[in-house]
């Protein structure tokens, strides 16, 4: 049966395949996992993950748009779900777990509110879409890891409960000035920089925001180059990890880790009823987690257009993802995904600063760059 055309209901007759008996190990998320051992906690660490699938009969999108997603969706749900463990991150922590018939936080009922299919919830299906618009995609049409990215990086700015700093890095570059720069000067005047999602907020000008880094890139052709594969899988052992988003063409996964030769994924492609929040707020949560076995592909099936996430609550947690960075980049053999620099190279223009007017000509361009599978690419090494 196909992905796309699964249905919880017959979600629950598909044999699902059992996590591998490997001494190797497994790594999510930055937690690394023995399988001959530790396969509860596996199992456990992967459902507490939310899992944001196709839905069914929700609210029509802009009113008179569709009630479902499938077909079309599914990289707005990996959108989701990268987004959703940052603020999992963010609210309870990357150790909180998740049981069925466990009484929750306010904390949780208060973050699967924000993905609620429901056009005033702040990261639902409808926002996505309709934000999409902006970016030059027609609601029902399929995103590349670029655009979700852009979008979630606009939707962040009215999050006035998570309060976090979405940025999205382009050109295969992550440049710490444009992170970092624009909460020192908005502690003294605003800055021609900043643009309101810098990582210090006006009204708390002695804290750090916490970032969402988001890095769309492209690692090959039409296939994955080997050079980045070992990189690719040591990005899931970086504690500030939250996954990547990417897949096959026109199907996305949300992969949050690696075993082996194989990256470990959540699907979207099942169809799930649209679930209504009770009048005080609580959310039957029980199918926004995947309660089977994770699963699983050969890393050299991935699509190379990808885009990778990393959460960085304080400032420490940042300088000391700069540092790992820097020392994977040190590595023999391997290529680097991106590159790292303290201020931005003369050649680059801030895509802060690019006038996205209503021909979305700048971020048409962008989109080819990152989700095209026709153009030819220059592939550039450190």
């Amino acid at each position: 049966m196909d992905a796309a055309t699964l249905t919880y209901d017959t979600l629950r007759f598909v044999e699902f395949e059992d996590f591998p008996e490997t001494s190797e190990p497994v790594w999510i998320l930055g937690k690394e996992y023995n399988a001959l051992t530790e396969k509860d906690e596996i199992l456990s660490d992967v459902t507490s993950r939310l899992w944001f699938t196709y839905r069914k009969n929700f609210p029509p999108i802009g009113g008179t748009g569709p009630t479902s997603d499938t077909g079309w969706g599914c990289m707005l749900r990996c959108g989701q779900m990268i987004l959703g463990e940052a603020l999992v991150c963010r609210h309870l922590g990357r150790d909180w777990r998740w049981a069925k018939g466990q009484k929750q936080r306010d904390e949780y009922i208060s973050l699967l509110n924000a993905f609620i299919d429901k056009k005033d919830s702040y990261y639902s299906i409808h926002q996505i879409a309709q934000m999409g618009v902006g970016e030059g995609k027609p609601i029902g049409q399929w995103y590349g890891p670029n655009t979700v990215a852009q979008v979630l990086k606009k939707l962040a700015v009215f999050d006035t409960w998570s309060k976090v700093v979405v940025h999205v890095a382009m050109d295969n570059t992550v440049v710490i000035e444009e992170i970092s720069e624009c909460s020192c000067v908005a502690t003294c005047f605003p800055s021609l920089y900043c643009t309101g999602t810098c990582a210090m907020a006006e009204e708390e000008t002695a804290l750090w925001r916490p970032l969402v880094l988001l890095i769309p890139l492209r690692l090959g052709l039409s296939d994955i180059n080997d050079a980045y594969i070992e990189t690719l899988k040591q990005c899931f052992m970086l504690p500030q990890s939250l996954g990547v988003i990417g897949g096959k063409p026109n199907s996305a996964h949300y992969f949050i880790g690696y075993v082996g030769e194989e990256l470990i994924y959540l699907d979207p492609h099942t169809t799930q009823p649209a679930v209504e929040p009770s009048e005080d707020s609580q959310v039957p949560d029980e199918t926004y987690h995947c309660q089977h076995p994770p699963c699983r592909m050969h890393i050299c099936e991935l699509d190379p257009s990808i885009a990778a996430g990393f959460f960085c609550r304080t400032e420490d947690e940042f300088d000391d993802w700069c540092m790992r960075i820097r020392r994977l980049s040190c590595n023999r053999g391997t290529l680097p995904m991106f590159e790292l620099v303290d201020s931005q190279p003369s050649h680059m223009v801030s895509v802060d600063t690019l006038n996205l007017t209503p021909d979305f000509s700048d971020s048409d361009r962008l989109e080819r760059f990152f989700d095209s599978e026709d153009e030819e690419f220059e592939i550039l090494s450190l």
